[in-house]
């Protein structure tokens, strides 16, 4: 398609709406902070779970999504170059870089639930082609929903705002978190720990609220109506001594005597958050050694295929099964992710396995150069799969070409001498 067609068939997300017409202002809107940046519920936001919830979406946004070219045997062999692509490794909207836009993926999914990952920018109106091309998404919550589509919260770039669409669920791919029951259900163990810290918070603000807890006691007793005030009026003396001096100093009476109590409310809100968040991290696949980078090699490999695996791979099928059109996928065409095996690997390590990939012809020597972060070598050997410690004459690379050697005679002339 040209330029001239592209233009005519391009397509908006917020465009030819049925929605009263937008306020026109005469000067630009301007904002202090991001106005589309995601931002986690007031619950979750005060307790230990949102570097939790982080930690995870930044180790998910680590993994790269392409849009691929499949053999015919199913494997991955080619990188399609589309705007598809170009979103999801490059710039998925212009104010969100690929990597944001997959973190900004998860962290919607573990606050929501459900999302919608809606395109925003198409070469066709997917309503009325299957073949689109999607040149900008974003993310958006879904607000309501009904048999064929769905009414999605979205970040307008135009007027600065999220905006409430209408989209298909044909087009728009709906992404619903695997640990739904585990984070969001109402009773689920994430929200009931949620719960319980909110509990301790108070507690803990309560208890740390600047209350000196004195008990006086007056030399005579408090039954009549007349000694109950005179108590009254000495307990607001001695409150306005302490406040009203720099060092907190109050003077009594001879006879009076202060009791001060520095002891705790008891209660066991702090065994149940400890015990929840255990329970918590044994459901997420997750641990301690995972949040302080300390975990080995193991934990490491039993976290992603737990945690990070099952997120991913709800991504990727949503994309694919919304985004690729079944034509689309019977040419081969794909949505894939990858992930880095070699990144938990010590520095002793990886040379072993660079001669073992090397040597059964795995991995080219450029290959694994790039793995280590150098540039690719200019020998033409550096490209190939070949063992280079066998010789090249074994191989047959350099050996000459065998000469033609003339027929036998199995017929002997005539005349010729018996051998």
């Amino acid at each position: 398609m040209n330029v001239f067609g592209r233009l005519a068939h391009a397509w908006n997300v917020f465009f030819n709406l049925d929605k009263p017409e937008p306020y026109q202002s005469t000067t630009a809107t301007a904002y202090g902070s991001r106005p589309d940046r995601t931002r986690h519920r007031f619950t979750s936001e005060k307790t230990i779970l949102s570097s939790i919830l982080t930690r995870i979406a930044i180790d998910v946004s680590d993994l790269v999504i392409k849009h691929v070219k499949l053999d015919d045997q199913g494997r991955y062999d080619s990188e399609v170059n589309s705007g598809l692509n170009e979103c999801l490794n490059l710039e998925a909207n212009i104010d969100q870089g690929a990597r944001h836009f997959r973190q900004d993926m998860v962290s919607t999914l573990f606050d929501e639930g459900v999302i919608a990952l809606v395109p925003i920018d198409t070469t066709v109106n997917p309503r009325l082609s299957g073949s689109f091309d999607i040149k900008t998404m974003r993310v958006g919550r879904i607000m309501q929903w009904a048999p064929d589509t769905v009414r999605v919260l979205v970040y307008n770039e135009q007027t600065m705002m999220k905006e409430e669409v209408t989209v298909s669920k044909r087009y728009t791919a709906i992404v619903e978190n695997p640990l739904y029951a585990v984070m969001n259900e109402p009773n689920s163990t994430l929200q009931r720990l949620i719960r319980k810290l909110n509990l301790l918070d108070a507690v803990d603000e309560q208890s740390s609220s600047g209350k000196l807890d004195l008990i006086i006691q007056l030399p005579y007793t408090i039954k009549s109506e007349t000694r109950r005030q005179q108590a009254e009026q000495r307990r607001k003396d001695i409150e306005f001594q302490l406040k009203g001096s720099q060092y907190g100093i109050a003077y009594t009476d001879g006879t009076e005597k202060v009791v001060q109590l520095n002891r705790p409310s008891e209660n066991n809100l702090l065994k149940q958050v400890e015990y929840l968040t255990e329970l918590l991290y044994s459901q997420l696949g997750i641990t301690k050694e995972v949040m302080d980078g300390t975990a080995t090699q193991p934990v490491m490999l039993n976290y992603f295929h737990r945690t990070i695996k099952p997120i991913m791979d709800a991504i990727v099928e949503a994309m694919r099964r919304s985004f690729l059109t079944k034509t689309a996928r019977t040419q081969g065409h794909s949505i894939m992710y990858f992930y880095d095996p070699f990144a938990l690997i010590p520095v002793e390590q990886l040379a072993e396995i660079a001669d073992k990939f090397t040597r059964n012809e795995i991995l080219s020597s450029n290959e694994m150069r790039q793995i280590v972060g150098r540039p690719p070598a200019k020998d033409k050997k550096a490209d190939q799969l070949r063992n280079s410690n066998m010789p090249e004459s074994e191989l047959g690379l350099n050996s000459p070409p065998a000469q033609k050697q003339p027929p036998l005679q199995l017929v002997k002339a005539a005349g010729e001498p018996p051998s």
